[in-house]
């Protein structure tokens, strides 16, 4: 089994969101090959942050509307877990706390406060999983490297 944890990248082409949704048909292509495989999707919170604030600046009222509802509809079943993806916990204050004391290293790096979390989320599921291959789905090059296989 495989664990995919899905980027904001991924997740605005999935909602359609105008203006992030360039890669849509070949994004649902590969969700809906990740869902007939069982791939374990994970949705992080930073990705749903991200993808709310994408959608808050689409500039067509009526577009925003009907994405935004997506988007809550989406997140609301995950939250039951009636979509094909699963919130990944909340970090706890020590997380966080242990996440900011790296954080100026990474920023030097061009890694911002949601991609660190997001490749928090792929450590944490490696160090959990490590039979399971584990990866980011993403877009962005700098997180679609996050990409361990299991180890045996």
């Amino acid at each position: 089994m495989t664990i995919c944890i899905v980027d904001t990248s991924i997740f605005c082409n999935v909602l359609d969101v105008p203006g992030f949704n360039q890669a849509k048909s070949r994004i649902l292509a590969s969700l809906h090959q990740f869902i007939d495989q069982r791939y374990t999707l994970l949705l992080p919170l930073a990705a749903v942050f991200e993808t709310g604030n994408h959608i808050a600046h689409v500039t067509d009222g009526r577009e925003r509307r009907s994405s935004a509802e997506r988007f809550v509809r989406q997140v609301r079943l995950a939250i039951v877990r009636e979509a094909p993806w699963t919130p990944t916990p909340f970090p706890d204050q020590m997380e966080l706390n242990q996440w900011l004391g790296t954080f100026p290293d990474e920023a030097m790096w061009g890694v911002g406060m949601a991609d660190l979390s997001m490749i928090k989320a792929f450590e944490r599921q490696c160090e959990l999983h490590r039979a399971r291959r584990t990866f980011i789905w993403s877009l962005d090059q700098h997180l679609s490297g996050y990409d361990r296989a299991a180890i045996t």
